[in-house]
Order: C-alpha cells, then sequence, then structure tokens
C-alpha cells in the first residue's frame, strides 16, 4: 500500500482537519527558516493529543541532536525526517532511540548512488525530493524516471512538487523500493495551510490506485 505523509503542518484547525483524513503520516517542520515553521504556532500538548493513526514527523535540518531529542519528547514525535547534510551516524543514532528516521535525499538531473548507498542501513526511509537552493518546499519536480534504477533495500517516498498529476507521471514507469508519497506546497492555500478538499481528492485517488501495483518493485 502507498502510504501518505502529509507534510508542512502548522495550524491548529488544519491539523485537526487533515488529520482526521488519517494519513499514515504527518510533518511538522522544525527549522525555523521555513515559511512553515511550527514551533511557535503549535504546542507540544497540541501535538501529543492528535490521533495515533498518523506517526507524528519531525522536520529538520542540520539541527543538534539535544535540540532534536528536546523536541522529539516536547512533541511526542514517532519519526524524524533530516532534510540536511546529516550524517550516517546521526541518523543512526536517532533509530537507536525508537523514532523513524528518514533521510531527504536532493535530486537533480541524476542521483549520486555511492551518497545514498552510505545510508543503508542507518535509516528506515529515503526521501527524494527535488534539488534547490532550499531545503524543500519549492514545488518543484525532478525525472522521476531516475528512480527506476534504484537497487537498494531501504523503502522510500517520493517528495518534490507532488500534486493530482503524480498519477499520470508514475503509472508508467517501475519504481522499485517506492513506499509512499509526501505532498505539501502543491496542497496549499498559504505556506503550512492545506486546501483541505484538495487532500481529502488526493487521498481518495491514493486509495483507489493501491490496487495497481504494477509499477512497484
Amino acid at each position: 500500500m502507498l502510504r501518505l505523509k502529509v507534510c508542512g503542518m502548522k495550524y491548529e484547525d488544519n491539523t485537526e482537519a487533515i488529520a482526521a483524513m488519517q494519513p499514515e503520516y504527518l510533518g511538522f517542520i522544525f527549522y525555523k527558516p521555513s515559511k512553515r515553521y511550527c514551533g511557535a504556532a503549535l504546542s507540544g500538548a497540541f501535538v501529543r493529543q492528535l490521533p495515533e493513526s498518523s506517526i507524528k514527523t519531525g522536520v529538520f535540518v542540520n539541527e543538534s541532536i539535544s535540540e532534536i531529542d528536546t523536541i522529539i519528547d516536547a512533541y511526542g514525535l514517532k519519526a524524524v525526517q533530516l532534510h540536511g547534510e546529516e550524517s550516517p551516524e546521526v541518523c543512526a543514532y536517532f533509530k537507536t532511540t525508537g523514532v523513524q528516521v528518514l533521510k531527504a535525499i536532493p535530486v537533480g538531473d541524476s542521483i549520486d548512488w555511492d551518497r545514498v548507498k552510505a545510508y543503508e542501513g542507518s535509516v528506515d526511509f529515503f526521501l527524494f525530493d527535488t534539488l534547490t537552493k532550499g531545503y524543500g518546499g519549492s514545488g518543484q519536480t525532478f525525472p522521476h524516471r531516475l528512480l527506476e534504477s534504484y537497487a537498494l533495500s531501504t523503502p522510500y517516498f517520493l517528495s518534490g512538487g507532488i500534486d493530482s498529476s503524480i498519477w499520470s507521471s508514475v503509472s508508467g514507469l517501475t519504481l522499485p523500493g517506492l513506499y509512499g508519497f509526501d505532498i505539501n506546497s502543491k496542497f496549499e492555500v498559504e505556506p503550512g495551510r492545506k486546501d483541505v478538499a484538495l487532500v481529502q481528492t488526493f487521498n481518495q485517488h491514493r486509495k483507489q490506485f493501491n490496487g495497481l501495483r504494477h509499477y512497484i518493485g
């Protein structure tokens, strides 16, 4: 089954509406330069009381281990997404703490497979995102055909400008290891606030598409 991760949640009412759809993952960005930084808008108590049906995921960029540990405890996070230049050793540390670890890999016109392989065994999932000057949230895509040659054992999320056109763009590809989709900016009415109806429609299509598994390795 293809999972859904809705990332960049920032507002209480909007977060509750998205959580009610029971996506497998909810993403909260704790990178202060981001327009979707949630640390000043959402309390730990609020995030903690959200349904357990969605894995609460904190997104961090080159943050210190101690700060990430503090936020994990305060917000009751069950997963971390490391979106910077974090080493395999840092990723491996968080795996030992019992949270799931997603490591973002920026993708341009090619993929440095040696770099990706260095994280094998240190993470639970990769998250392939579009290479930009920043750290995600660009709404830009990369050539998904690059992942047809994926030969590692770690499953991955597909990210970077995902919108409703994803169904047609991947239906003709063989994408071994594809675990789910990470959606964000293409489903917003403003940074951090999702268009609930648009996400609902995407979620329904995703559930229908789960029956078509011929392109998944």
